[in-house]
């Protein structure tokens, strides 16, 4: 039976006075009510401490416009819990181990799991199929460990439109002969000088990670336009696209490199000491050797990372010997399909929602990195 103090609403008002935030409103007021869907209120209690952390939140879920779960005390119908659920299609459902389902979602690359231990385990099981079958998205809640604990439809069905293809590079039009032969001798006589110029040093590249890192989110506040690095589990291509933005700006040229497969990597910035992926991305820029026209592509990764990798390197701490590289340009936001997001909407949307998952989870079980991981 489905927890009968927990709410799922699309609906989040938080009423308070012009020009304030929640968080003076709470300071001021004995508590603060909340409106949900269904005319349903809720209150947060000045005397809990996360209280201010999570009328920050709600306020960031309304103007994301997306959906939030509640756990209230019965008694005094205060909030205990906040999580943030996922709009998601199911994709795929398949076996882990004994009595563990793994779920993939759309646009997800964080291991999903539902337990038979689960005492809704049969309903939330065929809610999740009948996603598989007909591509209806979901309100999906899980909890800090991925585990999935509640689904309800998401209503209204937004029609589904296949992204356009993404142009393969072409060559241009074909030079006339004689003259494509002259550009011929011409190209591999400059081009190895013109590669080894393009890329950069290895001072440099360490220079670009720093500021990479800098842009990391302090997990109670999450100002923008900060990069979540400290939240692991998900969102990994919103952090590499605007990596990428950031780094042209810097006017250099990165590319991007994909990595698929059974991801398991160990983390401080988890509670739980880690965090399992089907998939992962970073971007990747070109770096001079110390002999001349030696080169090689390293990983900007400040999620896995302090220092920029090697490929083989970033793919070895990922826990799947087996996993497979595919690098990709720096304008694919989303690989599968071969999204592209040029004027980083969807970006955004994906950092504010992983900054908001950050947050809320300093909230609740403390800032990272946390002391009783190795």
């Amino acid at each position: 039976m489905p927890n009968p103090n927990a709410i799922v609403s699309t609906v989040i008002r938080v009423p308070i006075p012009a020009g304030r935030s929640a968080a003076e409103a709470l300071r001021e007021t004995r508590d603060l009510l909340v409106e949900l869907e269904g005319d349903r209120r809720v209150r947060l209690d000045p005397g809990d401490s996360r209280s201010i952390g999570f009328s920050q939140i709600l306020e960031g879920l309304s103007k994301l416009n997306r959906p939030v779960y509640l756990e209230i005390n019965p008694a005094t119908n205060a909030v205990t819990k906040l999580l943030i659920p996922y709009i998601a299609r199911v994709v795929g459902i398949r076996p882990l181990e004994q009595g563990v389902l793994g779920v993939e979602l759309d646009q997800s690359h964080a291991r999903h799991v539902l337990l038979e231990s689960n005492s809704d385990f049969a309903q939330l099981e065929r809610q999740l199929r009948e996603s598989l079958r007909t591509r209806a998205p979901i309100i999906l809640t899980e909890n800090d460990s991925h585990e999935i604990i509640h689904i309800r439809d998401y209503g209204e069905t937004a029609p589904e439109e296949a992204p356009l293809p993404f142009p393969r590079p072409g060559l241009g039009p074909r030079t006339p002969w004689p003259w494509r032969w002259f550009a011929s001798i011409w190209w591999w006589c400059w081009w190895p000088w013109w590669w080894w110029f393009r890329c950069i040093s290895a001072t440099k590249a360490q220079q670009v990670f720093d500021n990479m890192y800098a842009t990391s989110c302090v997990p109670l506040t999450v100002l923008p336009p900060c990069i979540p690095f400290l939240y692991p589990d998900d969102g990994c291509w919103g952090r590499a696209h605007e990596m990428c933005r950031l780094m042209i700006n810097m006017g250099l040229s990165p590319s991007k490199v994909w990595i698929q497969g059974s991801l398991h990597v160990g983390t401080r910035n988890n509670p739980n000491c880690n965090v399992y992926w089907g998939w992962h991305v970073a971007p990747t820029l070109c770096v001079r050797g110390p002999i001349w026209f030696q080169t090689q592509s390293m990983v900007i990764d400040p999620s896995l990372f302090t220092t920029p990798v090697s490929k083989p390197g970033w793919k070895g701490v990922q826990g799947d010997p087996n996993a497979t590289l595919t690098d990709s340009a720096a304008s694919i936001f989303y690989l599968w399909g071969n999204v592209t997001d040029p004027t980083y909407s969807q970006t955004n949307q994906v950092l504010a929602t992983y900054r908001l998952q950050l947050q809320n989870r300093a909230v609740q079980h403390g800032s990272p990195p946390y002391a009783n991981c190795p």
